[in-house]
């Protein structure tokens, strides 16, 4: 997978600001950059168990998981520390260890980035 940012975020006053990394998709074609980032975004939740992750993070009260509260997915824990790489490294999760435990969290940016790109462009 490239190193590439998915959807970068900028940095205004501390605060992550989205800077879209697309146009909607029916408002033009995606440009070959465009589509990189894009298809390593939706590739990361193209997996089961990576989306019932993220969905697992996103709708945990408080807007973020320890791993301890999210792993029950069906899987072995090495295998969903294996998931939740594939997300943090698609730019869709952020992470912050704690003692022994990492806690996740969704980056609104992103969320924000990909409704943008899947949003109807006004004719």
């Amino acid at each position: 997978m490239s190193n590439a940012k998915v959807l970068p975020l900028l940095e205004s006053g501390g605060t992550a600001v989205v800077e879209p990394c697309c146009p909607p998709l029916n408002e033009r074609p995606l440009t070959a950059e465009e589509a990189v980032r894009t298809a390593a975004m939706f590739k990361a939740l193209g997996d089961p168990v990576r989306l019932r992750l993220f969905s697992a993070v996103a709708s945990h009260e408080g807007g973020e998981a320890c791993v301890c509260d999210i792993s029950d997915v069906g899987v072995s824990q090495p295998t969903v520390s294996h998931h939740l790489k594939k997300l943090r490294e698609a730019g869709l999760l952020a992470s912050e260890r704690r003692g022994t435990w990492v806690y996740y969290r969704v980056e609104p940016a992103v969320v924000a980035a990909m409704s943008q790109l899947l949003r109807q462009s006004a004719d």
